[in-house]
């Protein structure tokens, strides 16, 4: 049979049009009609235009930059939306789905914008933003210690409410403030209470999620199928997620964090051989992080580790504690700050002591650069002498380095089917792989993800294998991406984040949105694409089609204008 005409093989010819034209990708024809759609399904009075955003209008690229968190997809070849959709009610998402499907163009949904890979704001197919930022209510009934927070609100901000209320309760979740809670959360999310409390999932009651049909959800009504599947699978496979309902957890009055540093001339190769089989069994109320480097000090090329740690409790208790865990690591009283618990969310956002927690509601506080991250977790903890290997491997690359995240503790107490993420007992530790860079353009790119992807490669032998895995929230295409969005393209990446429970989030995402409307390129993929496939031999299918059927006279209006305008 003959194919539906394929999108990717006008890809290069788009994209020219929307480099050198892209005023007339937001055409009258595709917003108008998107616009008209809107009011017709808002339950709402307000003046639909408002919220709907074309490249015409002069505050687009404000709204458009404003949640970009990674200057690599913030240049003038990036892919841009036709349309930006900013909603102000629960209506105009599910008017919002519906009329992007009606229309045939592709949504990317946005709460925080600190998708690792740009994903939900990027796209190399017209497309359309949803962007949560106007909801962000947070309500917190300290009756049952519960909150419902709406996706587009920060973590700084559900930290600060919860402080308001209460300053001896707390959120387990993570560390830098401006994250959105949408992604974070359906993502799995985690933070340096990992180990006493678990993930962001674990405590997570009931939510809300808008379908591929418009239809507004809650935990009861859209089954415990779903819900398992937005607790780490990633909500925008499955729809658009409004609100979570979270459980807060138990948090002393005071808290100690401490941060110490050590070069291999000060012993570092020893606090790290021993820093992995204590910092995932130690007392659970202890999160040691560690964050290896290359550096150069004096001339000399070496390597620092840093470790920063919260303590749920005080000075008096932790320092003992590690003299006889950990003396190694010679932890004195005068290393450790005892402080509340919204203190040390300051702490370890970098704020200065005595910041008021108010700059917690700051969206604005976050330093845009150019970035790569990858992930591995590591089972059986690394030798000495592979230890001083990969440190010469680091120094010869001079520039990423490494964040080691310790599990144990509760992590070893939830089974790895109990949500989608699979990463429990049996894990010590999580590894990122860091770079950020400064110069623009694409060699620099290259080399600077070239060194990480080394670094990466140089530590198989390290880490988790078949699968080796990974973290969903630190994204990585790298491990691999959909084009087909086929079943087997998807399992490439759906083994690496989500392991055996892979298989049934694909179950689920064919029950839910079986023609595959919610997808980016690591969405779990419906059963029903790779039945497509296998009989058709890798053709676009049917739900595909029906979508690019309907945006097909609007891409072609464009491309044709795009033409004529270079011509």
């Amino acid at each position: 049979m003959t194919p539906p005409l394929s999108p990717p093989s006008l890809l290069p010819l788009l994209l020219v049009a929307f480099n050198i034209c892209f005023s007339l990708a937001a055409s009258n024809s595709v917003y108008e009609s998107f616009v008209q759609c809107l009011k017709t399904r808002s339950n709402s009075s307000d003046n639909i235009s408002d919220i709907v955003y074309s490249h015409s209008n002069a505050t687009y690229e404000t709204v458009l930059e404003q949640y970009i968190r990674n200057a690599r997809f913030n240049t003038s070849s990036t892919p841009k939306p036709v349309i930006i959709i900013t909603p102000l009610t629960e209506s105009h998402v599910s008017a919002a789905v519906i009329c992007s499907n009606n229309i045939g163009f592709q949504l990317r949904i946005r709460s925080g914008g600190h998708d690792f890979e740009g994903v939900s704001y990027v796209s190399d197919q017209p497309f359309f933003i949803l962007d949560m930022f106007n909801l962000r209510s947070i309500s917190i009934n300290m009756a049952d210690q519960s909150v419902w927070v709406q996706s587009g609100a920060t973590l700084g901000e559900l930290y600060y409410r919860i402080w308001e209320k209460s300053k001896v309760y707390g959120f387990p979740a993570g560390v830098c403030p401006t994250v959105g809670v949408g992604g974070h959360i359906s993502g799995a999310g985690y933070g340096n209470m990992v180990r006493k409390y678990g993930l962001s999932v674990d405590y997570v009651v009931d939510a809300k999620i808008v379908d591929v049909n418009g239809n507004i959800l809650d935990r009861k009504a859209m089954g415990e199928d779903l819900f398992w599947a937005i607790r780490g699978g990633g909500g925008a496979s499955f729809g658009v997620i409004l609100a979570f309902n979270i459980k807060l957890v138990d948090v002393p009055e005071t808290v100690t964090v401490f941060k110490l540093e050590r070069t291999l001339e000060q012993n570092a190769t020893d606090v790290v051989h021993k820093w992995q089989s204590v910092a995932p069994t130690t007392d659970d109320n202890l999160f040691m992080r560690m964050l290896v480097q290359p550096v150069t000090l004096n001339k000399q090329k070496t390597i620092k580790i840093s470790i920063m740690a919260l303590y749920l409790g005080d000075v008096n208790s932790v320092v003992p504690l590690l003299a006889e865990d950990f003396p190694e690591l010679g932890l004195v009283t005068e290393d450790c700050f005892e402080m509340s618990w919204i203190e040390s969310a300051l702490w370890w956002a970098s704020f200065g002591k005595g910041t008021s927690p108010t700059v917690l509601l700051d969206r604005e506080s976050y330093h845009v650069k150019f970035m790569k991250r990858k992930s591995d977790y590591v089972k059986t903890p690394i030798s000495k002498d592979g230890l001083q290997w990969l440190w010469k491997k680091m120094i010869e690359l001079e520039e990423p380095g490494l964040v080691f995240n310790p599990y144990g503790g509760k992590m070893n107490e939830i089974k790895e089917t109990e949500t989608p993420f699979p990463h429990r007992a049996g894990n010590l530790f999580k590894i990122q792989y860091s770079i950020n860079w400064k110069d623009m353009g694409i060699e620099a790119d290259k080399r600077s993800r070239s060194l990480v992807n080394r670094l990466h490669s140089y530590m198989t032998s390290f880490v988790s294998k078949n699968p080796r895995s990974a973290y969903l929230n630190y994204r990585d295409l790298d491990i691999g991406i959909t084009k087909n969005w086929s079943y087997q393209e998807g399992k490439v990446y759906g083994e690496s984040y989500f392991n055996g429970n892979f298989e049934r989030l694909v179950d689920v995402k064919t029950v839910v949105d079986p023609h595959n409307f919610f997808r980016n390129e690591q969405s779990i993929p419906p059963r029903t694409i790779k039945a497509w496939n296998e009989k058709n031999e890798g053709s676009i299918p049917p739900s595909t089609s029906k979508a690019w059927n309907k945006s097909k006279p609007y891409v072609m209006i464009i491309l044709f204008m795009a033409i004529v305008h270079i011509i």
